[in-house]
């Protein structure tokens, strides 16, 4: 499958969107009748016919419809490209049951015509052989009986017919599909071709749902701004920026205010310890000196200090004794 079926490649992307949203409206103008075969054709080609139906297809199918697709641009038709299926057995062959292979064998049934694609609920029936009156075969009985057999086995039926403005095959399939949207290009498709096309298929009793501009040129930043399904909802991004802000001018504040708060407690502590130490310096420096040396000390360190304190104590006392013994026996010898 080519790259050009971005709503099944891409599903998310605005691009996709908005074909959904062309699908919700074609629904939504068929409300009294059940819509069940869709013709889309253009002025002339090079206007994205088969693009536009290719991804429209696709999006029928991915709402749960089971879509056949049919490609009756017979001359040159290009859905068996994009969708990457074999070009034959085609439209042309069931019209004109005319061998498709080498075998020179036909197709009983329809069935044998529809192919499948890798998009779940979407079949394919290419435009086969190129025939040498595709204008008449689809003027045909066979035609309007392929019609009506599809309509049993399928929810919808997309028809990617020829530019209305080189052949009258679209025009011919207005008359017996349900309705009928026109291609346009921006800046390309004349004013006046449109109004031909629209007259055309009014005449012979076509029923338009509508006009398609398409190649309209899109900046980057309202790609990005007007659709939101491909990221996040813009207005909940909005909200989210908003909050964000709100939430980092309030960490700024608070933070702020805590570092004011300590400058003004360092400052407090500082005033107050240098008017204490201008009334009682030392004694105060020497004792919170101690006491911190002790605090700091380990326990095991502080026991063996009081052991060596309570042995030099204890030696003291001894030399003490032996002074004042020696003492007295000086003064009973003299």
């Amino acid at each position: 499958m080519r790259k050009e079926v971005i709503a099944h490649r891409d599903p998310k992307s605005p691009i996709s969107e908005i074909f959904r949203t062309l699908r919700t409206n074609i629904q939504f103008m068929n409300t009294s009748k059940k819509m069940k075969t869709l013709l889309v054709t253009s002025t002339l080609p090079g206007e994205g016919k088969s693009w536009v139906t290719s991804n429209l297809a696709v999006t029928f199918a991915q709402a749960g419809k089971k879509v056949v697709l049919i490609d009756a641009d017979m001359r040159k038709g290009r859905q068996y490209v994009i969708f990457g299926t074999s070009p034959r057995p085609g439209l042309s062959n069931y019209l004109s049951q005319i061998e498709f292979d080498e075998d020179e064998n036909t197709a009983e049934d329809i069935t044998d015509y529809i192919q499948e694609t890798d998009v779940q609920n979407l079949y394919l029936i290419p435009a086969g052989n190129v025939p040498p009156n595709p204008s008449e075969l689809l003027v045909s009985s066979q035609m309007i009986s392929l019609l009506d057999e599809l309509k049993e086995i399928c929810d919808i039926i997309i028809i990617d017919g020829t530019p209305c403005e080189l052949v009258t095959d679209s025009v011919i399939l207005s008359r017996i599909v349900d309705s009928t949207i026109v291609v346009t290009a921006h800046k390309i498709t004349k004013k006046e071709a449109l109004e031909r096309v629209i007259k055309n298929i009014q005449n012979v009793g076509g029923k338009l749902a509508g006009v398609v501009v398409n190649k309209i040129p899109v900046s980057g930043k309202e790609y990005e701004e007007k659709y939101y399904y491909y990221g996040e909802d813009p207005t909940f991004s909005n909200v989210t920026k908003k909050q964000k802000k709100k939430s980092n001018t309030n960490k700024v504040t608070e933070a702020n205010r805590r570092s004011r708060a300590e400058q003004m407690n360092k400052q407090r502590t500082a005033r107050t310890t240098t008017a204490t130490d201008k009334k009682e310096a030392k004694p105060i420096k020497t004792e919170t000196k101690r006491i911190v040396e002790k605090e700091e000390l380990p326990r095991a360190i502080r026991k063996e200090q009081k052991i060596q304190e309570i042995s030099l104590d204890r030696t003291n006392d001894i030399l003490k004794q032996i002074n004042e013994y020696l003492d007295k026996e000086k003064k009973n010898l003299n």
